[in-house]
């Protein structure tokens, strides 16, 4: 008896899987999950690049480009700047980075990695002006003109408007641009990173000359801030000052400033030798009943005793250094740092003119 022919059970035939050539060439590990690759990033030749013409930015401090020069030269370019291709000139113009575009030529770079992006005309200057409104970096007068220009781009649209477009309150926007209305040399100032826009705070609602005036004892002398706040009240509240020319006004504001530094000095009595000490070399403060502070001082640093011969000597050298750095090109941010120590010398030399007042 034959056997019962078995049921067959077809399987469907396993699909094929398909390979692309692409396939061969992709990174199947781990770490490329969730990872796809830019086919806009690129190297590309310094001398093919240029800067954009109506980039908001126009000031680019010089001290800082040398610091990122070297650090390209030791470290390379981090992050890629951002360019677009403009076909009628075959160059490629910068939306985003022209500091690392300058900084790669002065660290002796060939070329630079960029992203290439397509952005339309009437979308360039917005995306580069809101970029260039949010960097802090950005000195504010810079940030204070692209504010105006963007608010044009939208259609001059209400400063509320504007605010929120880059993400900034409204009392912030209105402080950026208070720079707009300071004389050109306070806002030059400002470009130079000589003087902060906080500092230029105190100078609103001067007058020019006034502004003008004050701005050069911020920056030339280094004028602190509450000096500066009581010196722009006594401005404010005496109108004599609004009369006055720009370098009589300085001068009052001089001696005015002085006769505030000694007031201190005359109520503190013989401690404020051992304060002004302190700050003349960088130290901490002394306590107020450390009486030994000169005397430790002194022994640590092995100073001789006073003698006419050596102080003549020391004299005749601190007022070489003084003469030259009056006509040194020296970083305002160094310079104000010194300030606070030589404004200790001067009221350690009249503690030494007359002992009675230290």
């Amino acid at each position: 008896m034959s056997e019962p022919a078995r049921s067959v059970v077809e399987r469907p035939a396993a699909r094929r899987r398909r390979f692309t050539v692409d396939a061969l060439f992709q990174d199947t590990s781990p770490r490329a999950v969730g990872v796809s690759d830019l086919v806009t990033a690129k190297e590309i030749r310094l001398d093919r690049i240029e800067p954009d013409p109506h980039q908001p930015r126009r000031t680019f401090d010089q001290e800082r480009l040398e610091e990122l020069a070297a650090s390209i030269a030791q470290e390379g370019v981090l992050q890629p700047i951002a360019v677009r291709y403009d076909e009628e000139r075959d160059r490629y113009v910068i939306l985003h980075g022209e500091r690392r575009w300058r900084a790669a030529q002065m660290a002796g770079l060939t070329a630079i990695p960029a992203v290439v992006r397509d952005v339309p005309e009437e979308r360039r200057l917005l995306q580069q002006l809101m970029e260039n409104v949010v960097r802090e970096d950005l000195n504010a007068v810079d940030r204070a003109a692209a504010l105006r220009a963007l608010k044009a781009q939208m259609g001059d649209a209400s400063w509320e408007r504007v605010a929120e477009a880059v993400g900034i309150k409204r009392s912030r926007l209105f402080q950026l641009l208070g720079t707009e209305k300071l004389p050109d040399a306070v806002q030059e100032d400002i470009r130079a990173g000589r003087l902060s826009e906080k500092q230029s705070r105190v100078l609103q609602g001067l007058a020019p000359a006034a502004q003008a005036a004050l701005a050069r004892l911020i920056v030339d002398e280094g004028l602190g801030q509450n000096e500066a706040q009581r010196l722009a009240r006594a401005i404010r509240d005496d109108p004599e000052f609004a009369a006055m020319e720009p370098p009589a006004l300085l001068e009052r504001l001089r001696a005015m400033r002085e006769v505030v530094e000694r007031r201190p000095a005359r109520d503190a009595g013989p401690s404020s030798v051992a304060a002004a000490l302190a700050r003349a070399l960088g130290e901490a403060a002394p306590a107020p009943d450390d009486s030994d502070y000169i005397q430790s001082a002194v022994a640590r640093a092995g100073a001789p005793a006073p003698d006419k011969d050596l102080l003549d000597a020391q004299t005749r050298a601190l007022a070489l250094s003084l003469a030259q750095l009056a006509q040194a090109p020296l970083p305002a941010r160094e310079r104000r740092a010194l300030a606070p120590r030589l404004r200790a010398l001067r009221e350690l030399i009249g503690a030494a003119l007359d002992p009675k007042k230290g």
